[in-house]
């Protein structure tokens, strides 16, 4: 097992709740329409089908996003423009294992865009089946509606770190268990 820092919730909570998004859920514009924007899969923005190149740009996409209806708008207090959206918004792009200061695991999780949540009961794990090729596919909520989809180098981090607990391979974070799947019997 890798030497993980110790930190008070209370503390992390602190430095995660330092992170502000506009309150898009309020904002109901007249205006509505859609624009060329499409979230891949891998986390990249496309517009008007090149990619987005400006880490700022995305960011600012990024806080005003609004899932709805089924859909995923960019909105304003002016308008609301719908987009596109391959899987999930978002990608986990890297994570930091910590214990609390009673020793508990706590898992950070890094998305593309720069927002760092807590997994726990407010920013649930879990995984779905592809039901053709029987992928993983594993998920975390990151606020509002809106998921971000976890890179294949941050899930097999996580299964690395994870614990079989009967058929079940799970992890645990702030006091929650999530599963990460099912054991393969020998």
């Amino acid at each position: 097992m890798q030497n993980r820092s110790t930190i008070t919730l209370e503390a992390l909570l602190a430095r995660l709740g330092e992170q502000k998004h506009p309150p898009v859920a309020q904002w109901q514009p007249d205006h509505c329409g859609e624009i060329d924007i499409r979230i891949l899969r891998d986390g990249r923005w496309l517009h008007d089908g090149a990619e987005i190149n400006r880490p700022e740009l995305v960011r600012l996409f990024a806080g005003i996003l609004r899932r709805e209806e089924g859909g995923f708008y960019l909105v304003t207090p002016a308008e609301k423009l719908r987009i596109q959206v391959e899987d999930a918004p978002f990608l986990v792009v890297s994570m930091q294992q910590l214990l609390d200061d009673k020793q508990r695991p706590l898992i950070v999780l890094t998305t593309n865009v720069g927002d760092e949540l807590l997994v726990d009961d407010q920013h649930a794990l879990w995984v779905e089946q592809d039901p053709v090729s029987g992928e993983p596919s594993p998920y975390v909520h990151v606020r509002e509606g809106l998921n971000a989809l976890l890179s294949r180098s941050v899930f097999y981090e996580l299964v690395d770190a994870g614990e079989i607990c009967g058929k079940e391979l799970l992890i645990s974070s702030a006091g929650c268990s999530f599963s990460l799947g099912a054991v393969a019997q020998d």
